[in-house]
């Protein structure tokens, strides 16, 4: 069964550290930024000779590598990479780092978000479709780099000449014998950001997903690569090289914000923890109940609640117990089992929940499954009201940008009314933020972020044929209002 919550794409990490043990670095980063991904993981180190070794297998960081590994992978230049797929199957072959070779050496490539001109750009680079191992837009990313190098090109034009190719989202990471490049799409959809290991003026450079992947090993946090910039980081060059490859509006994906990085990452000079207590005191002053207590679902939903219950007085408890040993399993409960109401990821404490009027924050609802089961089991548990919050508006549009949501008509908002996925959740009440709840809570400017989840509003403009690919249905339900009201 698909899991009832959207799921990220990736995660990208690469150290440039001369004389540092740049695999071990990079596997404790990717291992900060395991929740982005959980189907792949790989790193590519360049050595002395400018060759590349790579290691990439199915599972998880911890999985894929073992120290044994890690020695092997020696050099001064590495890229990391988890991956969750969203364009391509989940295939070792579409494992990532991608690494080809060109006539100035090779190179290693990783890939957070989506193109939404996949199939143009798979058209126009036809005459190597039979060197493609792998069915990611990722690889036809570094195809193109190939490319623009073999026509002549330095490092910086080919990546420049690629990129321009591409429509859609990427945050990039690319390993080359000239050093490390970083760079974003136009609008920022998809997070990246730099910092520092030691002294400066040691030239020892990190890029990852999140600031989470900087704080785990020590590394000093510098800044974010800002939209439509490349960074190119060389040895020994205490100052980056920095120049912006396009000018669009910035459209950060606002679900990073609410779910997707982890708490304890920067965004806007602050960590989201923060941010995520504001979306619940927001949630309590838009939608107040009487009740007696506030939980929240773990893990992303607990800052909300706990913003929620400050602002509102309702006392915040601890009722909903995680399983924090669950990851990705291809081990599925039987039909029988999970009629039976098996409980892998969450278990609710009667102890907390008997005889209560139960508050429940959650950060989204995507089809309703979890959510259903989840209200059964706080009301098997005695809590007599359950009053459902949830830290987000409703999600009535599908994500093309490198988050995997489902088509259309599978999104409960986009099919039913507010009153109808009440009575489907079987909640005494349901409650949504407001659009302009969570973007004011950011305090930053509404017109930065991607917000198409919520109201359709696309930044970036598909082909038809991508479009219809998820937009399955006339708008109904929610996403009907949500229309109406544009």
């Amino acid at each position: 069964m698909r899991p009832d919550k959207p799921e990220e794409a990736c995660g990208v990490y690469a150290v440039l550290a001369p004389g540092q043990p740049v695999a071990n670095l990079t596997y404790f980063g990717l291992y900060a930024l395991q929740h982005r991904g959980q189907e792949s993981a790989g790193i590519a180190v360049f050595d002395a000779e400018r060759k590349v070794r790579l290691h990439k297998d199915m599972g998880l960081v911890s999985q894929v590598f073992d120290q044994a590994v890690l020695e092997r992978l020696t050099g001064d230049l590495a890229i990391g990479h988890n991956r969750y797929s969203t364009t391509g199957s989940s295939k070792v072959c579409n494992a990532q780092p991608v690494v080809l070779n060109t006539r100035i050496g090779p190179f290693a490539l990783a890939h957070n978000g989506n193109l939404v001109n996949a199939a143009e750009l798979r058209h126009d680079l036809a005459s190597i479709a039979s060197e493609l191992t792998s069915t990611t837009d990722s690889e036809l990313i570094a195809f193109a780099i190939q490319q623009a190098v073999n026509r002549g090109l330095d490092w910086d034009g080919a990546i420049r000449a690629a990129a321009e190719c591409c429509r859609g989202a990427f945050s990039l990471v690319i390993g080359t014998p000239d050093g490390l490049f970083a760079l974003r799409d136009g609008h920022g959809i998809r997070p990246l950001v730099f910092g520092h290991i030691g002294e400066t003026e040691q030239a020892q450079w990190v890029v990852s997903s999140e600031s989470c992947g900087l704080d785990i090993i020590g590394a000093a946090f510098d800044g974010d690569v800002e939209p439509g910039e490349i960074i190119h980081f060389r040895s020994g060059q205490a100052e980056p090289s920095r120049s912006r490859w396009c000018e669009q509006p910035t459209k950060l994906c606002v679900f990073e914000m609410i779910y997707f990085a982890r708490p304890d990452s920067r965004f806007f000079g602050e960590s989201l923890y923060s941010y995520r207590v504001r979306i619940g005191e927001a949630l309590a002053r838009e939608t107040p109940v009487e009740a007696d207590i506030v939980i929240g679902v773990p893990d992303s939903g607990i800052p909300a609640a706990i913003g929620y219950s400050q602002l509102s007085g309702i006392p915040f408890a601890d009722g909903l117990i995680k399983n924090r040993y669950v990851g990705r399993t291809f081990i599925q409960p039987t039909q029988a089992m999970r009629e039976a109401g098996i409980r892998v990821k969450l278990n609710p404490l009667p102890d907390v929940l008997a005889g209560k009027r139960v508050v429940v924050i959650d950060d989204s609802i995507v089809r309703g499954t979890t959510s259903r089961k989840l209200v059964q089991a706080l009301r098997d548990a005695g809590a007599t009201e359950v009053h459902m919050r949830i830290s987000s508006p409703p999600v009535t549009h599908p994500c093309f940008y490198g988050i995997d949501t489902d088509t259309q008509d599978q999104l409960i908002a986009a099919r039913l009314t507010l009153e109808e996925i009440a009575a489907h959740l079987g909640v005494d009440s349901l409650a949504y933020l407001s659009k302009q709840g969570m973007v004011d809570a950011a305090h930053a400017n509404s017109a930065h972020f991607c917000t198409a989840c919520f109201d359709g509003a696309y930044p970036i403009e598909m082909d038809e044929q991508v479009r219809s690919s998820k937009l399955m249905l006339e708008p109904a339900g929610i996403a009907a209002k949500v229309l109406q009201e544009l």
